[in-house]
């Protein structure tokens, strides 16, 4: 039985959080609106009680807001150029990089550093700080903001991996780009397969 000081939300409360959130673009983010830094905390706070093997939490954050965004953007951009072949690179996504960092507040690069040795097998680090992140986005879903994950191989170029500090044995495993809805945007809808269709009983 759960003791009487803990207020949780109702399975139904839950299940209703779990399914309104979205993945919202920072294109349809108020880049005007900054988000209170205790908001923040809160909202990472959350996101460090997600289950890891070993307790290693494996999770860091780096925050950038203001002026910072800029220098992302440029660290972005300058990785994508050295680590991307000719016959790939494309003008369109080097223009993205550079202005996406600048349309949301708030972008929190989540590295998994690996703080278990050999004896935590790097996938399960990695999982770890995918559930942490998945507490991120609900904990902000629920304060009403929105949030974005986006991933690629420029995270994991040596250019940008030096510039975030980051070791030989962790990972940056993902941007979160966050900040309050537009105005005027319609939360997206969405849909799943039938959960029947991915279950197999024995």
């Amino acid at each position: 039985m759960i003791p009487s000081p803990f207020m949780l939300p109702s399975h139904s409360q839950l299940s209703a959080l779990l399914r309104h959130r979205r993945s919202i673009k920072p294109v349809d983010l108020d880049h005007s609106r900054d988000v209170d830094r205790s908001l923040l905390s809160q909202i990472l706070e959350d996101a460090t009680w997600a289950p890891s093997h070993g307790m290693t939490e494996p999770w860091k954050f780096h925050l950038f807001t203001a002026e910072s965004r800029q220098q992302l953007a440029a660290q972005m951009q300058e990785a994508y150029r050295e680590s991307t072949p000719p016959a790939e690179f494309r003008e369109d996504k080097l223009r993205k990089m550079g202005e996406n960092p600048l349309l949301a507040p708030v972008v929190i690069a989540c590295v998994m550093e690996r703080n278990g040795g050999t004896k935590i097998p790097e996938i399960e680090e990695i999982e770890a700080v995918a559930c942490a992140l998945q507490n991120l986005q609900l904990s902000a879903t629920a304060a009403g903001l929105g949030c974005y994950w986006s991933s690629g191989l420029v995270l994991d170029a040596p250019g940008f991996r030096t510039w975030l500090g980051i070791r030989a044995e962790d990972r940056c495993v993902g941007l979160i780009y966050l900040g309050w809805p537009r105005p005027d945007l319609n939360w997206p809808r969405s849909v799943r397969k039938p959960v029947d269709t991915k279950m197999v009983w024995h």
